[in-house]
């Protein structure tokens, strides 16, 4: 069996709550994440679910190390980045790209289209990154005209097709997704859904995918990860944790949200096209 992409174990996360901070004592501190052990596997896309405040995005930002553990360790291709410093971490930052909840906010309005996606390459050092992000563009469903236009100028559903071209540009081993349809129309929704389970097998990307939306996870998803209040509740095949949850936590988020039955098919049928 092949090494996975990420190996976690006993990971913690305790953070001060400043909002209790006594005069002159150090502020009380808040678990955040307790004990969570998983792995990655190569090319999968694994669903991280919970409700809101269950610590599922400060968890994925943990896996990109914008954020460092209280303890435990974070396994990455067989190396233990935990503990690593900015220094260390940067060659591995291109490895690892993140798609972010709201496009707009994440790409510079002062920038073309074309100038954002091809920053990260230039800061690498690729060579002809004008072309490469024409190709990224295109990659994305996005015309090359689009390179000479702003972040304002688009639609939702296509910043967020610009923040993926960004993200896939550098050709990274895994992309954390952070609820990047919340703030879509259901048909942007399922374009850049469709999208991103296109990019996922072409390019043999791992993926984690946070979302609140237990249907996204169940059509889009291999694995998923349940969380609550910092810990994991369930965790397994996807098809395996919704057809017969174990845990409480988990059946409860199935039944107070309605899962239409979706297969691959219905990706298939999403069209593509820039709208």
């Amino acid at each position: 069996m092949p090494e996975p992409l990420f190996k976690v174990s006993n990971l913690n996360l305790a953070l001060p709550d400043l909002s209790r901070k006594p005069l002159l004592r150090p502020a009380p501190r808040i678990e955040i994440l307790k004990d969570i052990s998983f792995e990655l596997p190569h090319g999968a896309i694994t669903g991280i679910v919970g409700e809101s405040g269950s610590g599922k995005t400060t968890l994925g930002r943990l896996l990109v190390r914008l954020l460092a553990p209280s303890s435990g360790h974070i396994q990455f291709k067989g190396k233990d980045i935990s503990r690593l410093d900015e220094t260390a971490l940067k060659p591995l930052r291109r490895d690892l790209q993140m798609i972010f909840q709201d496009p707009m906010s994440s790409l510079n309005p002062r920038h073309t289209i074309g100038h954002i996606v091809a920053t990260p390459m230039k800061r690498y050092g690729l060579g002809d990154t004008q072309r490469r992000a024409l190709e990224m563009l295109e990659r994305v469903g996005l015309p090359a005209a689009f390179a000479q236009r702003y972040p304002h100028e688009l639609s939702g559903g296509q910043r967020q097709r610009v923040g993926i071209a960004r993200a896939i540009a550098l050709n990274p081993a895994f992309i954390l997704a952070d609820e990047i349809v919340s703030g879509l129309d259901v048909s942007s929704q399922a374009r850049v859904l469709a999208l991103l389970k296109e990019l996922a097998a072409d390019l043999n990307l791992t993926i984690a995918f946070i979302s609140h939306d237990l249907s996204v996870i169940r059509s889009l998803c291999d694995e998923v990860i349940v969380l609550d209040r910092g810990v994991i509740v369930e965790a397994g095949r996807c098809e395996q944790v919704f057809d017969a949850p174990r845990s409480d936590v988990t059946r409860q988020l199935i039944d107070a949200i309605p899962l239409p039955e979706v297969d691959d098919a219905w990706f298939d049928e999403v069209p593509l096209a820039a709208v």
